[in-house]
């Protein structure tokens, strides 16, 4: 099992940035366009607005493997401004108290791509 999770690494690591994308745009999305089941739309010369604009970008960017560690850098960033604004206000800093499971999900996942870079299926090239 070992050789097959060895071997295909580059691509369980490219569909997670992938993925990782998708979900970040979407999440922008749903701010912006009131897509995927939002319930409204914000104004672009809101914070919030400003967010989902950095969140539509930043998976675009990651989606295409386009200046990945900038990106991801950028959805980091995002999520520590969305922690510190709209999560630690509710109930402290525990993600369980304060509804910020997701940022810090995503906090995590940009970690990850920051240390990896681009990987395969990617436009950028390896560093």
């Amino acid at each position: 099992m070992n050789k097959f999770f060895d071997k295909n690494s580059e691509s369980f690591y490219a569909v997670f940035r992938i993925v990782v994308g998708l979900l970040f745009f979407t999440h922008g999305a749903s701010k912006l366009f009131g897509w995927f089941g939002s319930k409204g739309t914000v104004t672009l010369m809101s914070l919030m607005g400003l967010a989902g604009v950095i969140e539509v970008v930043v998976g675009i960017l990651l989606v295409l493997g386009l200046f990945t560690r900038y990106a991801a850098l950028l959805g980091a960033l995002n999520m520590i401004g969305a922690w510190v604004v709209m999560h630690v206000p509710k109930g402290g800093i525990w993600p369980w108290a304060n509804g910020g499971e997701l940022a810090l999900m995503f906090f995590l996942a940009f970690l990850a791509i920051l240390a990896k870079g681009p990987g395969i299926w990617a436009i950028d090239k390896e560093e």
